[in-house]
């Protein structure tokens, strides 16, 4: 199986003029190590691990850049038999984070970022979350401990998949759109297909920004954030548009959408909705429309809140596929 080790690609931008680090064929699963998106803040694996601080000169040596070197990404992978003007659909077989993640509180950064009141919220502050093994020997159905006193199940999911886009360069801490991006969708995750347009030949994918976890919102702006083995397989869709990223779920169908404000996103979002069912389930969008105030099982999601520069919130509209076979006219 072919595989991408960690650190032999660090990309912080989403370029179609970026040589391909890999060649796959379609529905060839492959590996891709990532690193997190501060590039170590925890540095190695050992029982007492090296944990570089805000204050450190790992962290301003990434901060002097504009925007800062945040987020790497390992890509662009060329999928075989894939064009512009199709969809890639991902596969995540399965994802492995690495013994630890991080999170804390970003420097007067995040929605407490100036507070007055609660100054230890807008303080740079790094918390270690040890990631230990679930039933299966592995990470990936494993736990985070918190603190002595606190664990939880792992739900590990990728922070950050695109795709190239057309003509623009965006950075991989910026950058979001139809094609995906840094959107920190908890839903990214293994099980689940990841609908992005494709721009380019090959289709250019992106990966990297794992995270072992993340509540509603991202609201501090940094979720568990750790290294990760993914494991990965894409299919092709020729000759298909979205207008933004879509997820199909086990018993479920997520429409994302990405603006700012927050109910912005949330309009974009149900409208992708009401799209994709009229397109592929017939259903007519008025009756969709009624449902989404009157049917308990129509969710929306908010993935991505952050205030950070330009970076946009990410919200999802979801709906189950049991429903999905009963429209009226």
């Amino acid at each position: 199986m072919q595989k991408i080790q960690r650190g032999a690609v660090q990309k912080y931008a989403f370029d179609k003029n970026d040589t391909p680090c890999l060649r796959v064929k379609e529905n060839e699963p492959f590996q891709v190590e990532t690193d997190d998106a501060l590039s170590g803040m925890v540095a190695d694996d050992s029982d007492n691990p090296k944990v570089h601080g805000f204050d450190s000169e790992h962290f301003t040596t990434l901060a002097k850049a504009s925007p800062g070197l945040f987020n790497p990404v390992v890509g662009p992978i060329f999928i075989e038999g894939c064009e512009a003007g199709d969809v890639l659909a991902v596969n995540i077989d399965w994802i492995d984070p690495w013994r630890y993640g991080f999170s804390g509180v970003l420097p007067k950064m995040g929605p407490l970022g100036d507070s007055l009141r609660y100054q230890d919220c807008s303080e740079g502050y790094v918390h270690v979350i040890e990631h230990l093994p679930g039933p299966s020997g592995f990470t990936r159905d494993g736990f985070g401990k918190y603190s002595d006193s606190l664990t939880w199940k792992l739900e590990p999911f990728v922070g950050t998949l695109a795709t190239a886009p057309e003509r623009e360069v965006f950075t991989s801490v910026l950058g979001q759109g139809p094609f995906g991006g840094n959107i920190d969708c908890r839903d990214v995750c293994p099980d689940h297909t990841i609908y992005l347009n494709s721009y380019n030949q090959g289709g250019l994918l992106y990966i990297g920004d794992v995270h072992g976890g993340q509540g509603d919102t991202e609201f501090t702006g940094i979720a568990d954030e750790t290294r990760a083995t993914v494991q990965l397989r894409c299919q092709v869709i020729k000759n298909k548009q979205l207008p933004c990223v879509r997820i199909e779920k086990p018993n479920s169908i997520v429409a994302i959408g990405i603006n700012r404000p927050m109910e912005h996103a949330i309009y974009d979002a149900t409208a992708n909705l009401m799209e994709w069912l009229e397109e592929e389930y017939q259903i007519p969008p008025r009756d969709i429309y009624v449902r989404m105030s009157c049917d308990p099982a129509f969710r929306i999601r908010t993935y991505q809140m952050v205030r950070l520069a330009t970076i946009q919130h990410v919200a999802g509209a979801e709906y189950p596929k049991e429903r999905l076979f009963n429209a009226i006219d």
